[in-house]
């Protein structure tokens, strides 16, 4: 048998020569001087040779420890070198394995469940806050505390649900991982109560003052702030529907409206598919639940203007860099704060004054049945999926009428809109 005293004092000589330890473990000594160790071994009635590495990186205990292992596989009747090369594939597909590449194929195997908005939400969000982190690595590789620390970042900055929503995500691309036999665990899946608890839902502040509301849209409007956001908090005030919808508003969805002149719009429609709607997943696909949103001439006036800038894309209100995405979700939000109403009204406000002043107007003029009209204006779908089909285009006269109202009281004397362009692309 073999000692570290004789490995160490084995001199290179013209060619290569053994040094037999016992059980077919041997070291090749090789002229050049490099010591490297072979067990020599008999399987399917062949003789064949397996490499352990180099000494003194392998110590002489490892080889050992490497030999009585390939004996145990031998005994099985599994060749140790078919093994050891099979092994290095897996690695191989492991390492190649990145948590995005495994990712991006969940997304895709999934997407065609999920309405255009959803889809683009997952996607962003893992771009966001999970590939810069976890991304480039082999998901094998990736452990529960990894994923807890990209999800903490996340609930540093406020973003609680956020984070809920990604634990999720990753959870799943995990799933699809174990299917597939690239990881045996899912370290996503234990964290759900690692995350911070949910918060209560907090009432968006409003204004409900008309006189104070006029001053809003007074105040930005003389900001000198993008016009396309203006535009879009001019439009977002009139029609009192989600800041999301509004900022994702598309020109094909504009109906009854002639752009090649300056003709009166009686019937002007926003017709707002139901996918890009807050309904439950269920309904997103279902036509019945689209929502038809009547125009004020004050908004079809914003509309005209609008689309002096952004006519020839597909999106009303884009952003500043790019014509396809629109306006930040902070855009309007960040224009109420630098006019003075921080934390005093914000984009989801309007929808809340809207709801109090029509609705206190209804009850002083006796027009009580203006609730439920108020309502649907509002999208408060019924959960009776007959009943919300039936009230899709409902009482649209009364709904125009109050459209009409509303823009009115809100714009008694209002700025054109032309005038929110820059003076360059003024009609």
């Amino acid at each position: 048998m073999l000692t570290d005293t004789k490995i160490r004092k084995a001199a290179p000589a013209e060619k290569d020569y053994k040094l037999a330890d016992e059980k077919g473990l041997f070291l090749l000594v090789r002229p050049s001087g490099g010591k490297l160790w072979r067990l020599k071994y008999r399987i399917a009635g062949k003789e064949k040779l397996l490499s352990f590495g180099a000494y003194p990186d392998i110590s002489l205990a490892a080889a050992r420890d490497a030999r009585d292992e390939a004996r145990s596989l031998i005994a099985k009747g599994i060749d140790p070198a078919e093994e050891k090369k099979r092994a290095a594939r897996t690695e191989k597909a492991k390492a190649e394995y990145t948590f995005e590449s495994v990712a991006r194929e969940w997304h895709n195997l999934n997407k065609d469940r999920w309405v255009a908005v959803h889809q683009n939400d997952v996607i962003h969000s893992l771009e966001r806050d999970v590939f810069p982190k976890l991304g480039p690595r082999p998901i094998a590789d990736i452990e529960a505390h990894d994923v807890l620390d990209v999800l903490h970042k996340v609930e540093r900055r406020g973003a609680i649900e956020t984070a809920k929503r990604l634990r999720q995500r990753i959870s799943g691309v995990f799933v699809l991982a174990i299917s597939k036999r690239i990881v045996r665990d899912n370290p996503a899946h234990m964290l759900e109560h690692a995350l911070l608890p949910k918060k209560k839902a907090k009432k968006q502040p409003a204004i409900v003052d008309l006189a104070e509301l006029r001053e809003i849209i007074a105040k930005t409007e003389a900001s000198g702030a993008y016009p396309v956001t203006l535009l879009a908090s001019r439009f977002l005030a009139m029609t009192a529907q989600r800041p999301g919808t509004v900022r994702r508003a598309r020109w094909e969805d504009i109906k009854g409206i002639d752009w090649d002149g300056d003709t009166p719009a009686p019937e002007a429609i926003w017709h707002i598919p139901a996918e890009q709607m807050k309904l439950t997943l269920e309904r997103k696909d279902e036509e019945s639940f689209d929502h038809i949103v009547p125009l004020a001439p004050q908004a079809v006036e914003a509309l005209r203007a609008a689309r002096v800038l952004s006519g020839r894309g597909d999106l009303i209100f884009p952003g500043q860099r790019h014509a396809h995405i629109p306006i930040s979700e902070n855009a309007i939000g960040y224009l109420y704060n630098r006019a003075g109403w921080h934390k005093r009204h914000v984009p989801h406000g309007w929808r809340a004054s809207f709801s109090t002043i029509m609705n206190e107007r209804a009850k002083e003029a006796g027009t009580a049945d203006d609730r439920a009209v108020i309502d649907l204006m509002l999208a408060h779908t019924p959960e009776n999926k007959v009943e919300g089909a039936y009230n899709r285009a409902q009482f649209m006269p009364r709904r125009r009428v109050i459209a009409k109202e509303w823009a009115e009281l809100l714009f008694p004397a209002p700025k054109p809109a032309m005038e929110l362009l820059p003076s360059a692309r003024r009609r």
